[in-house]
């Protein structure tokens, strides 16, 4: 495992998320150095460690509490329980931001006023304090109360209209896109919020929304319509200003022919025999082609059923034309660049009974200070202890007494 100190060594973060947004942005962070404090509700925790199956098998290949789900957004992260619908867990809490850079959480709007912990409560006291709120409306506007999920963003902003066949019913993407790209947004922003508390020691808040986020990452396909006025069409898997861009049947198979540009084209033209298509001025540029998709696609389709997967692979990577098979999830982890890239890791795992689990590596490549892997998804409360003893300097006494309390 890589132990080079992370570019955001010496931030602390007090993650109040749970589900896969806020967890999934967190993540990232703790990757590229971060101290995050995972804080949860003893007993419970966080709602995703239930999402299964599958779940972790143990040496007797019996399945464990954790899920396959909560693994895939909680690595470097230190899960303390704390209940903070108590005082004594509240004031708990607050001593512990008293050490921390930011404080994330995906609470309803408002729920957090109830524990004394939201924005407003905190701001004067912690004027340092990077405060990152995500929800699914965010703090204001008439839906800022109702309660948001990855699907209803997907839905409400506009993907779904755009994914599917064209005469299908509307479809969500395969997995929380929503709730992803809104943590990126998320991890950007925290990021700029300390080099501005750096330079100035305020700190600041942070609104981010699903519904927003969704709305941002329709780009090309939201700028299509405020320019023209025109409702985008679901196309299926063709794309909406570049053709031929889409799934093709081979002989053997589907696979993703991708002609950028005009050159491109003429390359494929001329290895499947068919130069008349791009003398063809209806196709000779892509402004034709996209006008003309009707017509250009079905011959497409005919030429690509001619040849199989493999000698379309080969043949058009030689023109530099770009091209890939529909692979599995189980085909991405033997691919040679997935592979070559340390794409899959394995971290030490108390519950698995290989003693290790396989995880999903950060994309993230950096030369001086690339993402360190130094805590596997925590079980519930494995921290609660160390981290109550290493940043409040509390002994066994009283760690003792607050757990008979059932504060922690």
């Amino acid at each position: 495992m890589t132990t080079t100190a992370g570019a955001l060594s010496g931030v602390r973060i007090f993650d109040l998320t749970r589900i896969l947004a806020g967890p999934s942005c967190t993540q990232v962070l703790g990757d590229l150095g971060a101290d995050v404090i995972k804080i949860e509700q003893p007993g419970r925790g966080d709602d995703t460690r239930r999402w299964g199956p599958p779940y972790v098998r143990d040496a007797a290949d019996n399945e464990t509490s954790e899920s396959a789900y909560f693994l895939s957004a909680n690595r470097n992260k230190r899960s303390v329980a704390i209940d903070i619908a108590k005082p004594e867990g509240q004031a708990l809490a607050k001593r512990l931001l008293a050490r921390c850079d930011i404080l994330v959480e995906n609470f309803k709007t408002g729920d957090l006023a109830r524990y004394g912990l939201s924005w407003n409560d905190l701001k004067d006291e912690f004027p340092s304090l990077i405060y990152c709120s995500i929800t699914g409306f965010g703090q204001t506007g008439p839906y800022a109360p109702y309660a948001g999920y990855d699907y209803l963003a997907q839905a409400m902003g506009g993907i779904m209209s755009l994914t599917g066949e064209p005469d299908g019913e509307p479809m969500k993407v395969g997995v929380g896109i929503a709730d992803l790209m809104c943590g990126m947004y998320a991890a950007t922003a925290m990021l700029a919020a300390l080099r501005h508390r750096d330079r100035t020691g305020k700190g600041q808040q942070i609104d981010m929304a699903l519904l927003d986020t969704q709305v941002a990452w329709l780009v090309y396909e939201a700028e299509n319509y405020l320019v023209s006025g025109q409702d985008p069409p679901r196309r299926g898997n063709g794309h909406p200003n570049i053709v031929p861009y889409q799934v093709f049947e081979t002989a053997d198979g589907h696979m993703v022919l991708a002609c950028g540009n005009d050159r491109q084209f003429r390359e494929f033209c001329d290895m499947a025999g068919a130069a008349h298509l791009y003398e063809d001025p209806r196709f000779a540029t892509n402004d034709g082609r996209c006008r003309n998709r009707e017509a250009l696609i079905p011959l497409v389709g005919d030429l690509m059923r001619r040849k199989t997967m493999g000698q379309w692979m080969e043949g058009l990577r030689a023109r530099h034309v770009p091209c890939s098979p529909v692979n599995k999830v189980n085909q991405v982890f033997e691919n040679p660049q997935v592979k070559a890239r340390g794409m899959q890791i394995e971290m030490p795992y108390p519950l698995s009974g290989a003693g290790t689990v396989p995880l999903v590596a950060s994309p993230i490549k950096m030369s001086e200070t690339p993402p360190a892997y130094r805590h596997a998804p925590p079980t519930l409360g494995q921290h609660t202890d160390e981290v109550l003893r290493e940043l409040l300097e509390m002994d066994d006494a009283e760690i003792s007494d607050l757990r008979e309390a059932g504060i922690v």
